[in-house]
Parts: structure tokens; C-alpha cells; sequence
């Protein structure tokens, strides 16, 4: 599983930062299936990491990221104990919600850029 994680991560990385995409963290979801080790649940999805903007990368900084922490960052503000009901949300966080997650969609399934005379 570390290796399988590790090589899968780093793969993962380089993809992303070549469309503009600093991976920040990840989980991957393992289980086995008649012996065989199997990758379970999402991965690599703005559900199951973070994703920050290569352009607003700063040491020392956290940029707006790509995903659910916009979602998560709201909530946190709330005086909320975190137990159900869940407090309904603004239109407006719902929808800078779904614009980070097209976002980084269009950001990874971008075709790369083409050097026209090459």
C-alpha cells in the first residue's frame, strides 16, 4: 500500500501541476477483495484533497484552495456543535462552492497547450 500510495501521489502530482495545481494532501481508501489489495472510494477528487493555485502560492501562506475547504471554512465560522441538523446554507456558498470544484475540473481535463511551429 506505501508503495502503491507514494507512486500513485507522485504521478498524481506532476499531472496536476503541469494544469496549475499544487496537490497539498490526498487520502487514498484501500481494502481487500478475495485476497487482492483494492483501492476503495474517491481519489485525487476536491472531496478527498487539497488542491491550491499554483500562481497564488506563497511559503508561509494558505491560498484559497480548489474543493470543499471553502465549504469546510464556512461552516467552522458558525456557531454550530457540528451535529445534525446541518445549518442551511447561502446561495452564495453554494455557489463559490461548485465554482472552486469546476474550477479545478477544468483545470485537470484542460487539454495541454499546444506550441504551434513544433
Amino acid at each position: 500500500m506505501r508503495d502503491l500510495s507514494i507512486t500513485t501521489y507522485l504521478r498524481a502530482r506532476e499531472m496536476a501541476e503541469a494544469k496549475g495545481i499544487i496537490i497539498v494532501d490526498t487520502k487514498f481508501t484501500f481494502g481487500l477483495a478475495d485476497g487482492r489489495l483494492i483501492l476503495i472510494d474517491e481519489l485525487l477528487t476536491p472531496d478527498s484533497s487539497r488542491f491550491w493555485p499554483v500562481e497564488s502560492y506563497q511559503p508561509g501562506q494558505v491560498p484559497e484552495s480548489f474543493g470543499k475547504q471553502y465549504l469546510c471554512d464556512y461552516l467552522l465560522s458558525l456557531n454550530w456543535d457540528t451535529r445534525p441538523p446541518v445549518p442551511t446554507l447561502p446561495p452564495e456558498v453554494v455557489q463559490k462552492t461548485q465554482a472552486h470544484y469546476l474550477e479545478a475540473l477544468q483545470r485537470l481535463t484542460a487539454p495541454p497547450a499546444r506550441c504551434f511551429g513544433r
